[in-house]
């Protein structure tokens, strides 16, 4: 008798993660659904990190924000697995926009989970944590028996969301886990984000479009890892023996911007110093003590751990994004 496909629900699947996600998913077997906004379904730039599992997947356009459409998103489906990776991922310090920022990361969390409980109970909830949970730590490195204590609201709504998770798993029954994940790079990485700031920086300073690059803080330090990797985590994370736990997932090792300034500019033999320029708006503090996680819980439960080293990740970050100019410059 033919064993029936899991079907599995990722939440901004075209994102970093959500598309890696998608592939090894679709790899393994699975029937697999996304939720996207509907501008971004229309919108060519924000689908291109599915090109290699289109028409493999299915797409559904969702508002997580609004609970009526989750719960009918929840019914249609009846995923045997949700992955929520969706999330406002801007970590700003100023508390400008909160209200904005905690509804758009609490409320989907909350409302996935309760319509799991009422229209399929056995599906497993996977939630995308956060390092930034941990933010004034006084610890390092971090575990899963870390306090937490955020200093940003993007780390508070993160928070809470473990919260949420953690009481679904507790007094409902439900298969749900957090796993704390610490950055993560890797082509399809944001161009918000610092890495691909730097990574396409260079490209447009190796091509001849830029002559400098500006960026804040370039001392603060970071435990970076592989977007692909961290991805393979998740599954096994709502496939574990043990059942529900929630697990750090990390390297273990830290890099400060500026190290990973001069990887980029070193692929493509420039110098960093001779185009950095220094900018107050993009400045933020370092940490008091160092944001680095210890992932051996998951190492030992589940044979998880971090292989690819910065070296590599960088240089693929900053070829593709030369790549891409150049295809750019074609059209």
């Amino acid at each position: 008798m033919k064993v029936r496909e899991k079907i599995a629900l990722i939440t901004g699947i075209n994102g970093q993660d959500g598309s890696y996600l998608a592939e090894h998913l679709v790899s393994l077997g699975y029937q697999v659904h996304g939720t996207m906004r509907l501008s971004s379904m229309h919108n060519a730039d924000k689908m291109v990190n599915l090109k290699n599992v289109s028409g493999k997947i299915k797409i559904h356009p969702c508002g997580l924000t609004d609970h009526l459409s989750v719960y009918k998103l929840i019914s249609k489906i009846k995923p045997d697995e949700c992955y929520h990776l969706a999330a406002a991922s801007f970590v700003s310090y100023d508390f400008n926009d909160e209200l904005s920022i905690i509804s758009t990361n609490f409320n989907p969390t909350h409302y996935l989970l309760s319509a799991i409980k009422e229209l399929v109970p056995s599906c497993k909830f996977y939630f995308s944590g956060s390092s930034e949970m941990f933010g004034n730590t006084d610890a390092s490195p971090q575990n899963e028996e870390t306090k937490f204590n955020p200093r940003s609201i993007y780390g508070i709504a993160k928070t809470s969301g473990f919260y949420v998770v953690r009481n679904y798993r507790e007094h409902h029954g439900i298969y749900a886990c957090t796993g704390i994940t610490y950055n993560h790079e890797s082509s399809r990485r944001d161009f918000s984000f610092v890495t691909r700031k730097i990574s396409t920086g260079v490209a447009k300073i190796y091509l001849g479009s830029a002559d400098h690059i500006e960026l804040g803080n370039i001392d603060a330090v970071r435990d970076w890892g592989y977007a692909p990797e961290y991805v393979v985590a998740m599954q096994k994370m709502l496939n574990n023996p043990k059942g529900p736990t929630d697990y750090v997932i990390s390297t273990g090792k830290t890099n400060s911007v500026k190290h990973f300034l001069d990887l980029a500019f070193s692929t493509v033999n420039l110098d960093y110093k001779k185009y950095l320029k220094t900018n107050d708006f993009f400045f933020r503090p370092s940490e008091k003590v160092i944001l680095r996680g210890d992932s051996q819980k998951i190492g030992d439960d589940l044979g998880w751990k971090s292989e690819k080293k910065i070296e590599e990740i960088v240089e693929e970050m900053v070829f593709n994004d030369i790549a891409l100019l150049k295809d750019r410059e074609k059209r």
